[in-house]
């Protein structure tokens, strides 16, 4: 009976002594942290209104200084400067032309805008102008009507008045072209025009056009042009200039 149990305690003592002794872990608690330089930097939080791609956010206004400075009518530069020719208006020569019925007329008076704008002269030859009333404009060239205007101006309200006339639309005097050209029509005599650039204005001519046989009616009278030969730089003298109510014939 001894030598049973001392062989089964034997047999346990060896049993236990071949085991591998099992390591116990630490609780978490005991767990090394890790070292500074092992720690991640904490992502930044969201923000809550995120930017929008392509989308700026609104400047701050600008501080503009008070007083006359932000006047618009002070800060505006004057259309036409003193001596200058008037913008939009027709190549006229202000010493010769002579204005007629029908024209357009612009009048610009320096700093003074009441008495400026575009009239039209009317069949009696006059035009209207606020302040100073009925003014005669036909049979004066530009020139002439400014200095009328600023005499009238100085006579009424305006010290030293700076005036200038120009035409916008020159209707009292045209010629016209009829017949065998790709543009027939009336056409205004702004500049003077010979017979030679009037063809040219018109268009040049269309295939079964006469360019020898060219007849040019100025009231009673009539004028022969061959447009072959001027192009050759023959008969210059028949190259005449044109004038108002001229009608070109082409057959």
């Amino acid at each position: 009976m001894r030598s049973a149990v001392l062989s089964v305690t034997l047999a346990a003592l060896c049993w236990g002594a071949g085991a591998a002794p099992q390591e116990s872990t630490p609780p978490k608690e005991q767990q090394q942290a890790p070292s500074p330089a092992q720690q991640k930097p904490p992502k930044p939080p969201e923000s809550l209104s995120p930017v929008i791609p392509g989308v700026q956010a609104p400047a701050a206004p600008v501080q503009r200084p008070s007083g006359d400075a932000t006047d618009p009518a002070k800060m505006a530069a004057p259309a036409v400067q003193p001596g200058q020719k008037l913008p939009g208006t027709a190549p006229v020569d202000e010493k010769t032309y002579v204005i007629g019925a029908e024209d357009v007329v612009r009048v610009n008076t320096w700093g003074h805008q009441d008495v400026s704008g575009d009239f039209n002269v009317r069949p009696d030859g006059r035009i209207s102008i606020p302040l100073i009333g009925e003014v005669q404009a036909a049979g004066l060239t530009p020139k002439e009507l400014e200095t009328e205007i600023a005499n009238r101006l100085k006579a009424s309200f305006i010290r030293n008045p700076n005036v200038t006339v120009g035409l916008t639309a020159v209707r009292s005097k045209s010629y016209f072209i009829n017949g065998e050209v790709n543009k027939p029509g009336k056409y205004d005599l702004v500049v003077p025009t010979r017979i030679l650039e009037a063809l040219v204005n018109a268009g040049g001519f269309r295939d079964f056009a006469d360019k020898k046989h060219i007849t040019i009616i100025r009231g009673d009278k009539r004028f022969f042009f061959n447009f072959n030969d001027a192009i050759k730089g023959k008969h210059p003298e028949r190259n005449i200039l044109l004038e108002p109510g001229d009608v070109i014939m082409i057959k």
